[in-house]
This record gives C-alpha cells, sequence and structure tokens, in this order.
C-alpha cells in the first residue's frame, strides 16, 4: 500500500485521496440510510430509480432494474466501498478506475441528467476526474506487472489482496447497519401534513403507519390517498401529472386516483389499496 503512494505523483495522489474517500463515504451513507434497501421508505433505492425512468435517456435499461432494486442497492453499495477501499490500498487501482468512472456515468445519465447547465451538476466533474485518474495510473503502471489493468490471480498475493478488498466491502456493508439513523413511521392519528403546506391540485409522497409507500392528493373535494405498492408486482408507482395518473415504471400499470385508484391500464385489474386519511383542523392525518 505505502509503495503504490511513493510510485506516484502528487497529483495522481490527491485524486485517489478524494475519490477514495468519497466513495467510501457513499457506500456508508447509504448503509447507514434506513430507508436505502427499505421499499417501504420513500428513499428506497426503487422509488429512487422509479423517479428517474422519465427524464434519463437510459430510462429503458432503469425501468428493468426497478424490479431488481434490492439486488441493484446492494451492488451500488458494496460496489462503492470495493472502489474506494481498492484506491486507497493500491489494489487494481485501473480496474477500480474504471469501475468509477462506469458508476458515475450511470449516475450522471439517470440522477443528474436534468441538472442545466451541466456543471452544476457533480457526476460530470466525478466523471472526468476518474478517466483522468484511470489514464494517469496507466502511464505510470508502464514496465510495473502488479499495476497491470487486470489483476494476476495466479498471483497468490495479489489474489488475497484482491480478496481482502472484497471482504472489506461486504463488511462496510453490515456494519453500516448497526448505526443505521432511522426514520420513525408515523402513527395512526399523527399529522401527515397540513393544509397551509398542501396546495389543492398538488400530491405528497408518505409513509402509512404500517409502513406502506403512500400518496396523498388534495383536490376541491377533499383528500384522498392511495397505497404506491403497485398490485401487480409490487413495484413502487408515481404520480405522472401528464397523465393525471399513477404509472408503474416496471411493467406500465396506470390507476386513475380519482376513481378509486381504479386500474385502468397494463397487466392488473386490482385497484390500488385506499389509505385513509381526513382533514382535522388544518392537519390532514392518517385515520
Amino acid at each position: 500500500m505505502i509503495r503504490s503512494w511513493k510510485e506516484n505523483s502528487s497529483s495522481v495522489n490527491i485524486l485517489r485521496v478524494w475519490l477514495g474517500v468519497t466513495w467510501i463515504f457513499a457506500g456508508w451513507n447509504k448503509a447507514t440510510d434506513a430507508g436505502f434497501l427499505d421499499p417501504a421508505s420513500a428513499h428506497y433505492i426503487g422509488a429512487q430509480l422509479t423517479g428517474y425512468v422519465a427524464s434519463s435517456p437510459i430510462g429503458f435499461i432503469l425501468k428493468h432494474m426497478v424490479e431488481h432494486a434490492t439486488l441493484i442497492g446492494w451492488s451500488v453499495m458494496i460496489g462503492e466501498f470495493a472502489i474506494g477501499i481498492a484506491i486507497l490500498a493500491g489494489v487494481a487501482m485501473q480496474l477500480a478506475s474504471i469501475a468509477g468512472a462506469g458508476m458515475t456515468l450511470v449516475l450522471w445519465l439517470s440522477a443528474t441528467w436534468s441538472v442545466k447547465p451541466y456543471f452544476l451538476g457533480s457526476d460530470t466533474a466525478y466523471l472526468i476526474m476518474w478517466i483522468a485518474l484511470f489514464f494517469a495510473l496507466r502511464t505510470s503502471a508502464r514496465g510495473l506487472r502488479r499495476n497491470a489493468l487486470i489483476p494476476n490471480f495466479r498471483d497468490r498475493r495479489e489474489t488475497l489482496r484482491m480478496g481482502a478488498v472484497g471482504a472489506l466491502a461486504i463488511a462496510g456493508g453490515f456494519l453500516g447497519k448497526a448505526f443505521v439513523n432511522a426514520s420513525p413511521t408515523p402513527e395512526m392519528g399523527s399529522a401527515i401534513t397540513t393544509l397551509d403546506a398542501l396546495a389543492i391540485g398538488q400530491t405528497l409522497k408518505f409513509k402509512a403507519a404500517d409502513g406502506t409507500p403512500a400518496v396523498l392528493f388534495r383536490t376541491k373535494a377533499g383528500v384522498f390517498a392511495y397505497s404506491r405498492v403497485c398490485t401487480h408486482q409490487g413495484c413502487i408507482v408515481d404520480y405522472d401529472a401528464a397523465s393525471h395518473l399513477l404509472a408503474c415504471p416496471c411493467h406500465g400499470a396506470q390507476f386513475d386516483p380519482t376513481a378509486a385508484g381504479k386500474a385502468v391500464a397494463g397487466p392488473t385489474q386490482v385497484a390500488l389499496p385506499k389509505i385513509n386519511v381526513a382533514v382535522k383542523g388544518n392537519n390532514i392525518v392518517q385515520i
């Protein structure tokens, strides 16, 4: 590890510190987020992917990822740990740089694609940093077999180093669960929001008393809410303001919130479950 720092220039090592620490922190941030892998949470990775589908140029890919959101979430979290640890420890750094660039490219095309102008989004800057680090490592690695692009798995020491990175990455994911910052589930009768905060014609995503992800509507006729769990295969639906329907990104099911959550398109005929809500004073509560 120490040798890898001495072999590289100061500029390369600065990039290694920044990118390595940032990627480990990103993994830790996800590992300690109680909602990241919880389908009932508004922070769930599946809900995030669902939100990106409509605006991303790779929405057709994200659409299929939603079905396997929990697996994707674990892969991203452990991958971030692994990339960060590898970069700091000097293990398969070229390969880790390519993985970091690939992960950042996907984030740019999904999470920050709609940020305009582009330089206000950080993913483009991180993408360039990963590419710059790769070529810097590529140049400095000439003649150094141990820094080759593809690790030499016939080398026992190299194999053990790679295994250690993987083990530490997995351990980081599970260790984070011991420090989870859990957000309490609202109790029945507690306020979801207030009339002042939710204007007529607006919607609000919230977690129901039983932990179910839900969406609240306020119209001139009053307030009503539905579960966001699709009745086909359990993906999380989202409200499409253009069509005025709740749409599932996985298999195209659509539900009409103005008709008791009735299924109007797609592979299911079962309406979305209703969440009972009411206005009490200035508060909107679940009853």
